[in-house]
């Protein structure tokens, strides 16, 4: 049969999915033609290539990255360990990889994976929950930084290596050290002063620091140790007040990240010079609405930009934001829910018709509001407004009506249209004014009639379609 098949199909890519199969399942297919099929465009193939005895390493190790459980299933494996000792040494790395991720991986694959060059085998092993001592030790001891920082983070690193990783050559190692719950205060303390100010943040970070080490990082020149530090709950009112009064705006704006700070640090912020200081207390949660009205009013645009996360701004902060200069503002207003009829009015004449556009196809807009800007000097806004679905009476005549044909065809496609607009529209000078009134699924009789003896044959060809779909009805 595999002869057969052979004289039928000369390459890969001319065979079936079938033939495929019936090749990659056979016992006596050759190693060669496996191969082959090893890179067939179907994955049940390639899955049965994985599987089988007679599939050469080479071939094994691509597929091992797609099918781990298929090539570790292999029941020519436990043979081709015996005569290649370091058969995984030769796999690609992905390979190795998901092979050691494996839930299931033998200790063999382990270790073979601890002992691949590449970075990605040996970290499938490192982010493994249980590995065993020795595996640990061999984790820590690696050349590769991305390993020996992911073994000072395991929870089951023997003690007696803390010491020698809070000493490592990367400052990586060092901070994963320094989150580690266990660290004795000792260690702590070489890390307080380490070289790297990144180290220091991540002690600064510490829910259980210690007084005197919190004392000593408050002295530390880099901003972001300080950052970090201001962020903190149990800080002593002196430095909480020297870090709020800190020269580097970085630090007075994570000051106000805590999640408490004294009443009298709000007034200092809303008076700071820096607008990075103030967007920080736009950020802050119960803020009362006088305060954000006057936020709402900063000349400073990223002030403006922070107040856009808030859900409990008032109306007239809303209104205010509304009269922002930047577009992206006003049309982030404009698509807001429960948007205030004061922001409205105020969006109504934005001079930039994308954000009256935007205001168009709003569920709350009401009637009177619609009918202006079905009569907005854009036509952009005339065809929103006639895709809204609260268009009705005077605002479907007024859009029926209207001078630009790309605004009378969204019309035709409202729902609400009546059978006097729907017998204009029909007779619309505009051929795609009259193929949406045809494709409309709630014509009645007599105008199709009319619209399938239309002289544009796309027209008539439509109107006489028997299957009508929903596929032309308005939809939000």
């Amino acid at each position: 049969m595999t002869a057969d098949l052979d004289a039928t199909f000369a390459t890969t890519d001319q065979y079936s999915v079938e033939a495929a199969l019936q090749l990659a399942t056979q016992p006596r297919t050759p190693a060669e033609r496996l191969s082959t099929l090893a890179t067939h465009p179907d994955a049940g193939v390639r899955a049965a290539v994985a599987g089988h005895p007679n599939t050469p390493p080479p071939a094994l190790g691509l597929l091992a990255e797609r099918f781990p459980e298929a090539v570790l299933g292999n029941p020519a494996l436990t043979l081709l360990r015996l005569a290649r000792p370091h058969l995984l040494a030769d796999f690609p790395d992905v390979g190795v990889a998901a092979l050691a991720a494996l839930p299931d991986a033998p200790d063999w694959v382990l270790d073979a994976a601890l002992r691949h060059e590449s970075v990605s085998a040996v970290l499938a092993v490192a982010r493994k929950p249980r590995l065993g001592e020795a595996r640990v030790r061999m984790l820590a001891e690696s050349a590769l930084w991305q390993v020996r920082e992911a073994a000072a983070g395991r929870d089951d690193l023997p003690f007696d290596l803390l010491p020698r990783l809070a000493a490592d050559d990367d400052y990586d190692v060092r901070k994963a050290v320094a989150l580690r719950p266990d660290v004795p205060e000792g260690v702590l303390l070489g890390l307080v002063s380490d070289a790297h100010s990144m180290v220091r943040a991540q002690v600064a970070r510490r829910l259980d620091l210690p007084l005197p080490l919190m004392l000593t990082l408050a002295n530390d020149p880099d901003p972001d140790v300080l950052s970090m530090l201001a962020r903190r709950l149990d800080l002593p009112s002196p430095l909480r007040d020297t870090l709020m009064t800190s020269d580097a705006e970085q630090v007075r704006a994570s000051a106000l990240q805590a999640w408490a700070v004294p009443q009298v640090w709000l007034f200092k912020a809303e008076l700071d010079e820096n607008p990075e200081v103030r967007a920080a207390l736009a950020r802050r949660p119960h803020l009362n609405a006088a305060l954000l009205l006057r936020l709402a009013g900063d000349e400073a645009e990223g002030v403006r930009r922070a107040l856009l996360e808030r859900d409990d701004l008032p109306d007239e902060a809303v209104a205010l934001l509304s009269h922002s200069p930047e577009q992206d503002i006003r049309l982030h207003v404009a698509s807001a829910q429960d948007l205030p009829g004061l922001a409205i009015d105020v969006l109504m004449t934005d001079t930039d018709p994308a954000v009256r556009t935007v205001l168009a196809v709003r569920p709350d807009l009401g009637e009177v509001r619609l009918l202006r800007l079905a009569k907005d000097e854009h036509a952009e806004v005339r065809r929103a407004a006639a895709l809204s679905e609260q268009a009705r009476d005077a605002v479907l005549a007024r859009l029926c009506a209207d001078e630009n044909a790309g605004v009378r065809r969204a019309a035709a496609l409202h729902l609400a249209l009546t059978e006097e607009q729907l017998t204009q529209l029909a007779s619309d000078l505009d051929a795609g004014v009259r193929l949406n009134v045809a494709a409309r699924d709630d014509l009645p009789e007599a105008l199709r009639r009319q619209l399938s003896r239309d002289p544009e044959p796309v027209v008539a060809k439509e109107a006489g379609r028997l299957e009508r779909g929903e596929r032309h009805r308005l939809r939000p």
